[in-house]
């Protein structure tokens, strides 16, 4: 995939991305994808290769689908739109972030993880893959709290 200039603008160039990064959970559409940021309570963050969609609601903020376009992984844009998730939850109002991820996405748990997320529970056999096989999604949360600076 080539390097985009601008961020993924339209339902269909993040509907790309989201196919190029999921089997499992299936890829979005780009109408779905329309449809979900349709909603007043859901937010978009965007990077060159990547995107978040978050929805905040009644103090709780949700991290619907993180995708960054595979050769542009480990390059920090996953970890910069989590922080963007939260901060924007925070300015929301929401004071507890929480999302479910497949079990045997070691790469989205290492950077959950990495982003102050733990594990709350697990759902068995909550995604089927294309082959049929049931996989496990983990859930997580993680407080959220507005970072002001220090006054000295």
């Amino acid at each position: 995939m080539t390097r985009p200039e601008t961020p993924p603008a339209t339902p269909d160039e993040m509907a790309a991305i989201h196919a190029a990064s999921f089997t499992t959970p299936r890829p979005w559409s780009a109408r779905e994808i329309a449809d979900i940021l349709s909603s007043p309570l859901c937010f978009l963050l965007a990077e060159s290769d990547g995107f978040l969609i978050g929805r905040a609601v009644a103090g709780e903020a949700e991290l619907l689908t993180l995708a960054v376009a595979p050769a542009s992984r480990r390059n920090g844009q996953g970890a910069r739109l989590v922080q963007g998730f939260v901060q924007q939850a925070a300015i929301l109002g929401a004071d507890r972030a929480f999302l479910e991820v497949a079990a045997d996405n070691a790469a989205a748990l290492a950077l959950y993880r990495s982003t102050g997320f733990v594990e709350t529970g697990r759902r068995r056999g909550y995604y089927v893959t294309a082959t049929g096989a049931a996989v496990d999604a983990i859930t997580m949360s993680r407080p959220i709290a507005l970072q002001h600076p220090t006054k000295t």
